[in-house]
């Protein structure tokens, strides 16, 4: 492990910081669990570590911050549900990300890198997988409790439709962060990548209050990241779980 860097605080995010450089700025989480690396990501010592790098290049969330996502991101001892979790990647920096006092349950339906999600398992505390296909939310309902957030990354024609049905019945209810990360390949060849972003905005604008979505070029070609706060009609025509309101997220200074 390395010694430790000059590393600042991301908003109001205190488990996410940047490293200046001199050509770019990285982005770091604080992490839960202990070296190795996951995916040859670099660790490093620091007061209150330690922290591992949170690649643009392999994590699509990591490359809407730097391309200036400014909406919710997973916060400390929150509980999140994560659509489309593969071998971990990314997941494991959600599970950095809301700490050893939260939780991310992470759906994947291939078992070959539900193996290996598995395996993060046992290393991060807060990382719970879930063996299920995300199409049928109801299959795994009982095995997660209400989630405060959602983040999604399944490259599905209707993906949209997928993640809508899954924040209806595991999400907690109006407030609560929806954020998709959007493959347009795989959403058909009858429109552009960015007719097939306004219409997936348009599916989504009455039931989420939209932040506004950035591109992930060229970090992920074609890809999106969307999303917002959902709305109390998200929640008008199907079940919802019974629990209380989460807590109201404060909203730090965007950055400029």
């Amino acid at each position: 492990m390395r010694e430790a860097r000059p590393f600042r605080p991301w908003k109001e995010s205190p488990r996410l910081v940047e490293h200046p450089r001199r050509d770019r700025t990285e982005l770091w989480t604080r992490t839960a669990a202990a070296p190795p690396a996951v995916y040859g990501e670099r660790w490093s010592d620091a007061p209150g570590g330690p922290y591992r790098t949170f690649d643009p290049m392999r994590a699509k969330l990591a490359a809407a911050i730097v391309r200036g996502w400014e909406g919710d991101l997973p916060a400390e001892r929150e509980r999140w549900l994560y659509l489309g979790a593969a071998s971990g990647t990314t997941a494991s920096h959600v599970a950095d990300l809301v700490g050893p006092d939260g939780a991310v349950y992470a759906v994947e339906r291939s078992l070959r890198p539900f193996a290996r999600l598995l395996a993060l398992g046992e290393r991060w505390p807060g990382l719970l997988p879930v063996l299920g296909d995300a199409r049928e939310p109801r299959s795994y309902s009982a095995l997660v409790p209400p989630a405060d957030g959602l983040y999604a990354d399944i490259a599905q024609p209707d993906q949209i439709a997928i993640v809508l049905s899954n924040a209806r019945l595991l999400l907690r209810g109006a407030g609560a962060p929806v954020l998709i990360a959007l493959k347009t390949a795989s959403m058909g060849r009858d429109a552009s990548a960015p007719e097939h972003l306004r219409r997936a905005e348009g599916e989504l604008e009455p039931v989420l209050a939209l932040e506004r979505s950035v591109k992930l070029d060229p970090f992920h070609r074609g890809h999106y990241l969307v999303g917002g706060r959902a709305r109390a009609a998200l929640f008008d025509d199907g079940p919802r779980p019974r629990a209380r309101r989460p807590p109201e997220r404060s909203r730090g200074p965007r950055r400029s």
